[in-house]
């Protein structure tokens, strides 16, 4: 292919896709570059962005072909593609799908037309222990027992299976989806909440019934959850992160479908009521008297016969529950979440054990459709105090993070941030509870927390709901599942280190539609020159793939200047 050098990507022969931030076709790129490869850094006129094995198989699995990924690239490369980059894709693509796994009685069968692929698993020593039997060149059996904990070895190989083995039907449980409310608001499907559950479904054929929806919060993924249950008409347990969340999702369920109060169950803490829709948290699920002691309540995936299991924020499913999930293929799976990326780097498992992604609905869409807000991000960068910054240099790194995160010069900025947007909700988000409850004391908002009793919280969330509060300041028990849909001011004043998936939930708190102009704003409070700002560089990561953009507000430059800090070229 001619260069073009007026093209924005670089494609190297790593893997690595460099994009200019200052292209006019940038957005569009973007978008198109987010299906397939994954954004790894964001300096100040180049993004970075790599494939992987599996941001090829997540593609493919949601219906992008070779040609698709390699076309796109042709047509946006400066210099084309590098010999070996096509021939890669395409190794990587065609991997999905290869083998499939289906069913023969009470066994399974893996089945792949590459005689070559078949050879190789049974020369793989890892397999050996789950009895694979050679039935002729293209086909293995092997007993149902090993369904999941088969796919997790597969695709550590590389070779990610397409599981056509076909699901239980569960207990039958008719549930209709109302046309209205109780109020007598009408309520109807919005166009990409259709096409999620569809792709979900896909007709009820046996490519449909597990796999993972990735949508931003605020575009309803509570909905789509109660319309595929609409769709299977079964018994459905619902996992989720937290107490409000069950409550939520009983809330939701009972608002949006004809199923009576007694069919709906909560298994928390407080609660352990088994029904034909039973909604736990995580938490229950991987308790235990001790580390070396069972999980207590892991029999709640055997205590009804499931037609459909949902897991809510999956990038958050416990290692103790992928376990459990690996026993239970033949029972539909819904994965629902707002980012693949998990902390602990177990994306394959979900992958294999939950599903691959079917749906990936980009935020800045949903945006410019009016059905969540746009938000503006700013980054306030504020230097140390001189005592602090000689307690900072003097500590361990750990250590380091911390005194930079609790920053005692944050608070005038919380306070000013405050009384510029006196008529908005506003939420002040933060990761250390001493922090916290000075804030909220000189602010004289109320703190929400973990250890705080769950009716006290729903009712100060209650109160923020109904406009009765103005200001709260919560931990991190807020990051997920909190609806609050009139709350349009976010302000982060510390977080997780570098954790991506907790900037996108603490976004989602703000992105629910507003009445008016359908603004909000998301403020982070950051120390300058410090591991902190090193950091918040890596959480914004994926609100940049997103498509939104940091401006930078350094306040450490001195009076009567106006120094720009680096990264405002890469994000205004």
């Amino acid at each position: 292919m001619a260069m073009d050098t007026k093209r924005p990507l670089i494609v190297q022969s790593d893997f690595t896709i460099l994009l200019e931030v200052r292209h006019p076709q940038f957005e569009t790129v973007r978008m198109g570059l987010a299906r397939f490869a994954d954004l790894v850094k964001t300096p100040e006129h180049i993004h970075t962005y790599r494939m992987t094995a599996l941001s090829l198989w997540n593609a493919a699995a949601a219906g992008m072909t070779t040609e698709e990924i390699t076309v796109f690239l042709e047509s946006n490369a400066k210099f084309g593609l590098p010999h070996n980059i096509k021939q890669d894709i395409h190794r990587f693509v065609e991997r999905y799908g290869l083998i499939r796994m289906e069913s023969l009685g009470e066994d399974l069968l893996l089945i792949s037309e590459d005689v070559e692929a078949i050879k190789e698993m049974v020369s793989f020593k890892s397999l050996r222990s789950y009895g694979l039997c050679q039935l002729d060149a293209k086909t293995l059996r092997f007993s149902s027992a090993f369904r999941g904990i088969l796919k997790q070895e597969l695709i550590k190989l590389g070779y990610p299976v397409e599981d056509l083995a076909g699901y239980s039907r569960g207990e039958e449980l008719p549930i209709r989806l109302k046309p209205e409310s109780e109020e007598g608001k009408t309520f109807e499907l919005r166009d990409y909440q259709r096409s999620a559950v569809d792709s979900f479904y896909r007709e009820g054929g046996m490519h449909g019934g597990s796999g993972v929806l990735v949508l931003p919060c605020g575009a309803g993924k509570t909905i789509i959850g109660i319309a595929a249950m609409g769709k299977l008409n079964c018994a459905t347990l619902i996992l989720t992160t937290n107490s409000t969340s069950v409550r939520q999702w009983k809330r939701e369920i009972l608002e949006k479908t004809d199923v009576t109060e007694d069919m709906v169950g909560e298994y928390t803490g407080s609660m352990k009521d088994v029904r034909p829709i039973t909604i736990a948290t995580y938490q229950i699920l991987t308790y235990r008297k001790s580390k070396d002691d069972p999980f207590v309540h892991m029999d709640l995936f055997n205590k009804r016969d499931w037609g459909l299991i949902v897991y809510d924020e999956v990038h958050l499913l416990p290692a103790p529950v992928f376990r459990v999930t690996a026993d239970i293929q033949a029972t539909r799976r819904l994965g629902l979440t707002a980012t693949l990326i998990r902390e602990d780097g177990r994306e394959e498992d979900v992958f294999s054990l939950v599903g691959p992604k079917r749906y990936d609905m980009p935020w800045k869409e949903l945006e410019s459709k009016g059905w969540i807000a746009s938000v503006t991000c700013t980054e306030i960068q504020i230097p140390l105090p001189d005592e602090e910054k000689e307690l900072y240099l003097a500590s361990e790194p750990r250590q380091q993070m911390r005194i930079a995160s609790e920053n005692s010069a944050k608070l005038a900025v919380v306070q000013e941030l405050l009384e510029k947007h006196a008529d908005d909700q506003v939420i002040v988000i933060g990761q250390y509870l001493d922090q916290l409850k000075l804030t909220a004391e000189a602010i004289g908002a109320p703190l929400i927390y973990g250890q705080m009793p769950h009716e006290e919280r729903e009712r100060l969330y209650g109160q923020f709901r109904s406009g009765e509060l103005k200001t709260i300041v919560v931990s991190k028990v807020a990051n997920f599942a909190v609806d609050l849909p009139d709350a349009s001011v976010a302000i982060q004043i510390s977080g997780s280190f570098g954790s991506r998936q907790e900037e996108a939930q603490r976004l989602g708190r703000i992105l629910r539609p507003k009445s008016g102009n359908n603004e909000a704003c998301f403020y982070s409070v950051v120390t300058s020159d410090t591991k902190e700002q090193d950091f918040a560089l890596n959480r914004q990561l994926f609100l940049i793939e997103q498509g939104y953009r940091y401006r930078i507000e350094d306040r450490t430059a001195p009076a009567g200047t106006n120094r720009i800090n680096k990264q405002e070229a890469a994000f205004s």
